[in-house]
């Protein structure tokens, strides 16, 4: 790479000035991205972004691959994203030096892509500030949102599943277990700014690495036990269903891998920036690491094409536990107490794109955080987000296809696709270098994907439509 990366202390007054040309601009950036964590506390951040219970869903992503093809699937998975998370911190860096640091996604989309030239703006008819506010802003208000109503849904059904171990005859439905959870979302959703998460974030970081061990302890006791299923790992389904079920399955480990705020991560780390976020994503990793690659492989191996989308629901067989009560508590309870965390984590971490424009609209930077005139409106706006959200997840529990389609559509151009051209329009390789031609082709390959993938996860919305029922007691 020829860009020369700048010292530390030009970067230190570069960005100090940038913040304080941040702080003149509007509230939105002054309350809620507060540039002061540290590379451990961004890990924290990161590790919570990627690591959640969406990874609970890759042994039911296997059954669509199998062996060889699912684990290929999730080693590039593994590869590509962190080689693409590490590209973006760079390109990051590098505006931060040149004194525009860029805080949200669709700002650097805007400032990255708006260096697009004439003739190519005249054949994709949208200029760089069209994209960042038209394309990648509704897209990461997509993704964002989808994890919003995934956490209220996903504690909702770890609570109901407590629940019918402890009392099999319950009458309570899910939707009731999804609108409790959602009350904890919304008192815990008031936490000002991202960087007062960081130590709920280490949390939710032990809590995850928690419920992977107990799941995969789980999954590896009823593969050994005398109640354990028929092991069969042959695809289902003719050739046609095999060959869109691969392309649900692709979605579904992109969204396991995928961020989708990265920008707004980076943002949280103080002055100088430079060589912080590659080890925050080494931190990252490790974790992402051991639990995805053991929950996956030991929750494939011990149901094979049985295994549910949420792990946990196989391990009880017609309100039967396979495995003792207390090793099916303990990875709920543990989910639930993430959960609970990220709900702090979901409506700062991954709403705070829209955080941050309600802050704008609504907040006065010229008067204290915590004065009324700035309390109130946040207090109504973040409220809002939360009840709309645990209303959709209980309404809508089938949430699995919708989920899919986000990945397909959201996470696949955010993690996967742009940021290759972002390093490429930012630091112009050559066309001879190998960086070069390997970010083109990750590109090429995840937009041929990510098309693919969106055609099937709509074809399987269409086929279960007639399964759907409002606030349905799954």
């Amino acid at each position: 790479m020829s860009t020369l990366l700048p010292t530390s202390t030009r970067v230190h007054d570069t960005e100090n000035q940038n913040a304080s040309q941040q702080h003149r601009r509007d509230a939105g950036s002054l309350f809620v991205l507060k540039s002061k964590g540290s590379w451990i506390h961004c890990g924290y951040h990161l590790t919570t972004s990627i690591v959640s219970p969406s990874l609970l869903s890759l042994p039911y992503a296997l059954t669509f691959l199998g062996w060889k093809a699912g684990i290929f699937c999730l080693v590039i998975g593994a590869f590509v994203s962190f080689y693409s998370f590490n590209l973006m911190s760079l390109v990051l860096e590098h505006h931060a030096y040149l004194g525009n640091r860029h805080l949200l996604y669709r700002d650097m989309a805007r400032d990255i892509l708006g260096q697009i030239t004439p003739e190519l703006m005249c054949r994709c008819y949208m200029e760089g500030p069209r994209w960042g506010r038209y394309f990648v802003g509704p897209i990461q208000f997509a993704v964002c949102y989808n994890n919003e109503v995934l956490c209220a849904l996903l504690g909702g059904q770890c609570m109901k599943a407590i629940y019918l171990l402890s009392n099999p005859n319950g009458n309570m439905k899910l939707y009731e277990f999804v609108v409790i959870f959602g009350c904890f979302m919304l008192m815990l959703a008031q936490m000002p700014s991202f960087h007062s998460l960081r130590h709920i974030n280490l949390v939710s970081s032990v809590m995850c690495l928690s419920y992977s061990a107990c799941a995969t302890a789980a999954s590896i006791y009823i593969g050994n036990s005398s109640n354990a299923p028929e092991k069969d790992y042959s695809l289902k389904g003719d050739t046609t269903n095999r060959l869109f079920g691969i392309f649900n399955a692709i979605p579904i480990i992109a969204t396991t891998y995928g961020s989708g705020i990265i920008p707004e991560i980076q943002a949280t780390l103080a002055p100088p920036v430079k060589g912080k976020m590659l080890k925050s994503l080494c931190v990252c990793f490790v974790v992402v690491l051991f639990s995805f690659f053991t929950v996956a492989i030991s929750g494939y191996w011990a149901f094979g094409n049985q295994a549910e989308g949420l792990i946990f629901s196989s391990f009880v067989d017609n309100n039967k536990p396979l495995a003792p009560k207390w090793l099916i508590y303990m990875p709920n309870i543990c989910t639930i107490a993430q959960l609970t965390a990220n709900g702090v984590h979901l409506v700062q971490e991954y709403l705070q794109p829209t955080n941050v424009i309600l802050e704008q609209i609504f907040g006065d930077p010229e008067i204290p955080e915590f004065s009324p005139r700035n309390v109130i409106p946040r207090l109504i706006s973040r409220s809002l987000a939360v009840i709309t959200a645990t209303t959709i997840a209980a309404m809508l529990p089938f949430f699995g296809d919708m989920n899919s389609l986000i990945g397909a559509f959201g996470y696949m151009p955010l993690d996967f696709i742009f940021p290759m051209i972002f390093f490429n329009m930012t630091f112009k390789p050559s066309k001879r270098s190998s960086i070069f031609w390997l970010n083109v082709i990750i590109v090429i390959a995840f937009s041929a994907l990510a098309a693919m993938a969106t055609i099937s996860t709509v074809r399987q919305i269409v086929l279960d439509a007639k399964t759907y029922q409002l606030f349905a007691d799954l």
